[in-house]
């Protein structure tokens, strides 16, 4: 129980601190450069993010050979580029990730 407490709390100062940021300024301060650098932010962040899950094996060290996430990161790389839905992306590399592991890797 601690261990829940402990992520929740995290999770609401996390929050908290992130969402005050942006209640407290007000859109208009924001200048059309800044609106137009701020959008690039979650397409700097959200490799940072995914590229170590799909490369790095569970010591740290980096795994192509033989390593399925590739394969279904590309899957759901084309069919996000193809048809511009983030569900279809998401079920596309999960369904394909799980047939890679459990069919043709296994």
């Amino acid at each position: 129980m601690v261990e829940w407490s402990l992520i929740i709390y995290c999770g609401l100062i996390t929050f908290f601190s992130r969402y005050l940021m942006i209640a407290i300024l007000k859109k208009e301060m924001f200048t059309d450069r800044v609106r137009e650098v701020l959008s690039y932010v979650p397409s700097a962040i959200f490799p940072a993010i995914i590229f170590p899950a799909i490369f790095l094996d569970m010591t740290g060290g980096i795994l192509i050979e033989n390593n399925p996430k590739i394969f279904a990161a590309i899957i759901a790389i084309l069919i996000g580029l193809f048809s511009k839905n983030v569900i279809a992306t998401i079920f596309s590399g999960l369904i394909s990730y799980w047939f890679l592991i459990f069919v043709i890797f296994n």
